[in-house]
C-alpha cells in the first residue's frame, strides 16, 4: 500500500474533515523511525531536547548547530510524517534577517519540511519572512518556555481577559502572516476552543483541552521515561523508566554471576 505523506495541505484537510492530528516529539533516528511506522501525522523536533536530551533545566541553552543534529537524525527516520523543528532561543527573536538565516539553515541542513517559532506579533516580521522565502512555520502560543525567565512560572497562560484577547490577537496576527498550524499550550480549554473556531489553520494542543485540531505531547513524558515532570495535561502510555531500569539491573546481574554471555551467545 503506497504510504500518503503528511503535508501542510493534508493538516488543512484533516482539519476540514473534523480528523484529529496526532503529533510528538522525537529527538533521534530510531524514535523517529517507531513513531513513523506507528503511523504518527506530525513530529516535532522540540528544543525539549535541551532538557530531556542534554539534561538543561530550561529549552534556552540548545543551540542551532544542536538541533540541526537531532533534526537531521529524525529525518533520515522518517518516511510519511511532517517533520517540524523549533527554531531555538536567540536565532530569530528581534531580528528577522537572522531568522531567515537560521531558518534556511534547518531547511537545508536537514531536510526538514517546516520551523516552529514561538510568539505573537513581536516576531510577525520574521515569520514573514521566512515564509517568503517558502518555509513553512508552526507559530506557538500560550506557555511559551523559551520565554520562562520573563513569566517566572510554568502556569496555565491566558486566564485573565486582557491576556486571552492578547493571544487571539496574536494567532490571528500569525494566521495572517501565513503560518500553516498553530500550536496552544498550557490555556484554558475555552480559549482553545474559541480560537479554534476562529482560526482556518489547524491547532494543536498541548494543555488545552479536547475541542483543538490535535494534540502534541513530548515523548519521554508519555512514555514515561521522565519521572519528575507530571502536569495535569500528561497522560503517560507507559512507565519505561521502570521497564529500562529492570532490563539494565537484569543485564548486570547476568554479568556478574558470568550467565551472560551464555555458550549461545558466543563464537
Amino acid at each position: 500500500m503506497k504510504v500518503r505523506k503528511v503535508t501542510t495541505h493534508v493538516l488543512n484537510e484533516m482539519k476540514l474533515h473534523g480528523e484529529k492530528i496526532s503529533m510528538l516529539t522525537a529527538y533521534d533516528y530510531s524514535m523517529a523511525k517507531i513513531l513513523d511506522n506507528a503511523g504518527i501525522d506530525v513530529i516535532l523536533v522540540g528544543d525539549s531536547a535541551s532538557n530531556v536530551m542534554a539534561g538543561f533545566d530550561t529549552t534556552l541553552p540548545i543551540t542551532l548547530d544542536a538541533m540541526i543534529y537531532h533534526a537531521s537524525s529524525v529525518v533520515r527516520g522518517v518516511k510519511r510524517a511532517l517533520v517540524v523543528v523549533d527554531m531555538p532561543f536567540g536565532t530569530y527573536q528581534g531580528n528577522s534577517k537572522m531568522a531567515l538565516q537560521s531558518a534556511i539553515r534547518i531547511m537545508k541542513e536537514t531536510g526538514a519540511h517546516a520551523v516552529k517559532m514561538e510568539g505573537g506579533e513581536e516576531i510577525e516580521e520574521s515569520v514573514k519572512r521566512i515564509i517568503s522565502a517558502g518555509i513553512p512555520v508552526m507559530g506557538h502560543l500560550g506557555l511559551t518556555p523559551q520565554s520562562i525567565y520573563k513569566f517566572g512560572t510554568y502556569t496555565v497562560r491566558a486566564r485573565e481577559k486582557a491576556e486571552a484577547e492578547k493571544l487571539i490577537n496574536d494567532a490571528h496576527v500569525l494566521q495572517n502572516a501565513g503560518c500553516f498550524s498553530i500550536v496552544l499550550e498550557k490555556i484554558p480549554a475555552k480559549l482553545a476552543e474559541e480560537v479554534t473556531s476562529q482560526l482556518r489553520m489547524p491547532v494543536i494542543g498541548i494543555g488545552a483541552g479536547n475541542k483543538v485540531d490535535g494534540q502534541v505531547l513530548v515523548l519521554h513524558d508519555m512514555l514515561g521515561i521522565t519521572q519528575e515532570f507530571s502536569p495535569r495535561f500528561l497522560r503517560r502510555y507507559a512507565n519505561l523508566f521502570d521497564l529500562i531500569t529492570d532490563a539494565v539491573r537484569n543485564y548486570i546481574d547476568d554479568v556478574k554471576s558470568m550467565d551472560f554471555p551464555n555458550e549461545n551467545e558466543q563464537y
